[in-house]
C-alpha cells in the first residue's frame, strides 16, 4: 500500500510538472509570435536605419543649401556687374582715361536714375489703381471701410479741468496783495486842515 501511494504521488507530481511545462511552452510560443508580429509590423525601417537615413537627409539638405547660397551669390555678382560694370583699373591710367571712366559712370548713373523714376511712377500708379478697385469692390458689396478711431479716456476732460483750476489758483496766489488804506471823515478833515495850515505858514513867510 505504501508503495502504491508513493507511486501515485510521483505520478501526480509528474503530471503537475508536465502541465506547468506545457503552460510555459504556450506562453513562450505566444511571446515569440508577438515578437515576430511586432518585427513584421515594424517592417524594413529599423531604428538604426532610420538614424542613418536622417543623417543622410541632413547631409543632403546641407549640400543643397550650400549650392543655393552659391547660386544666389553668383546671381548677385552677375547683376552687380551688369548694372555697375566691372571695376576699372585706374592705377596706371592718365588724366584722360580717368576722365573717360568718370563720364562713363556718370552716363550710367543718369540712365539708372531715369529708370528708377519711371519704375517708381509705375508703382505709384498701380497702387492708386489697386486702391480704386478695392473701393469699388467694397461699394459693390455694401461694405464700407471704417476709419480707425482714436481711443480717448473719459477722464481726460476732467483732468484737464482740474489742471486748469490748479493753474488759476497758483496764478492768483502769486499776485501781489495790495492793502488799501481806509480813511474816515474825521481823518480826512484833519489832513485837510494840516494842508491849509502848511500853506498859510508858507505864505506868511
Amino acid at each position: 500500500m505504501a508503495d502504491d501511494d508513493k507511486k501515485r504521488l510521483e505520478e501526480a507530481k509528474k503530471a503537475k510538472q508536465a502541465e506547468i511545462d506545457r503552460k510555459r511552452a504556450e506562453v513562450r510560443k505566444r511571446m515569440e509570435e508577438a515578437s515576430k508580429a511586432k518585427k513584421a509590423k515594424r517592417g524594413f525601417m529599423t531604428p538604426e536605419r532610420k538614424k542613418k537615413l536622417r543623417l543622410l537627409l541632413r547631409k543632403k539638405a546641407a549640400e543643397e543649401l550650400k549650392k543655393e547660397q552659391e547660386r544666389k551669390a553668383a546671381e548677385r555678382r552677375r547683376i552687380i556687374e551688369e548694372r555697375c560694370g566691372r571695376p576699372k583699373n585706374i592705377d596706371d591710367a592718365n588724366e584722360d582715361a580717368i576722365s573717360r571712366v568718370c563720364k562713363e559712370y556718370h552716363t550710367r548713373i543718369a540712365k539708372l536714375e531715369d529708370e528708377k523714376f519711371d519704375l517708381e511712377y509705375i508703382v505709384k500708379r498701380k497702387d492708386m489703381e489697386i486702391s480704386d478697385l478695392n473701393n469699388q469692390v467694397n461699394d459693390l458689396r455694401g461694405k464700407f471701410v471704417k476709419p480707425t478711431l482714436k481711443k480717448v479716456s473719459k477722464y481726460e476732460n476732467k483732468f484737464a479741468k482740474l489742471q486748469k483750476k490748479a493753474a488759476e489758483f497758483n496764478f492768483r496766489n502769486q499776485l501781489k496783495v495790495v492793502k488799501k488804506k481806509e480813511f474816515t471823515l474825521e481823518e480826512e478833515d484833519k489832513e485837510a486842515k494840516k494842508a491849509e495850515k502848511a500853506d498859510w505858514a508858507i505864505g506868511k513867510k
